[in-house]
């Protein structure tokens, strides 16, 4: 069982991206959008993040599944800076969530969003918007069972 804490989160400011498709794009996406950054010399102030705006497991699955996912991934920065066709800058939206931390791979999260989920349901409380994961740390420099993505779900 993962810890789940509620805590009041900060809007955010963020450069991202957003396109429709599988949840395997954000391996390309957050590259892409890493690359926009260090090339426009913008200045970072956080972890990569994925917003998943299907509504729970069985519709995420299923998105996935057609090609039809709305996949948005973001990173914090410092200061506004010109949207393009692609990326844009914005203010990701804080407020009161329910917060796990996953270790291990991205691929075996399903177990932790179920613990999240029944942990919300077990208090209450409503999921009232899209739930979002924040990388901590990088896959390339960890293996994958020491992989840590926090888990947020904002609630009622």
């Amino acid at each position: 069982m993962s810890d789940m804490d509620i805590v009041e989160v900060e809007p955010q400011l963020v450069i991202g991206m957003r396109r429709t498709g599988k949840y395997e794009q954000i391996a390309v996406m957050l590259p892409e959008l890493f690359q926009y950054t260090f090339d426009k010399g913008i200045e970072i102030t956080g972890g990569p993040i994925f917003v998943c705006h299907e509504a729970g497991e069985e519709e995420a699955m299923k998105a996935d599944a057609e090609g039809t996912a709305d996949v948005e991934v973001a990173i914090p920065i410092a200061k506004n800076v010109e949207d393009t066709d692609k990326v844009k800058c914005y203010e990701l939206p804080g407020g009161k969530m329910v917060k796990t931390i996953h270790k291990g791979p991205y691929e075996d999260c399903g177990p932790t969003y179920q613990e999240l989920f029944a942990w919300i349901a077990e208090k209450g409380l409503t999921i009232t918007g899209p739930t979002r994961e924040i990388y901590l740390n990088d896959p390339a420099e960890v293996p994958p069972e020491e992989i840590l993505t926090e888990i947020y779900a904002p609630v009622d």
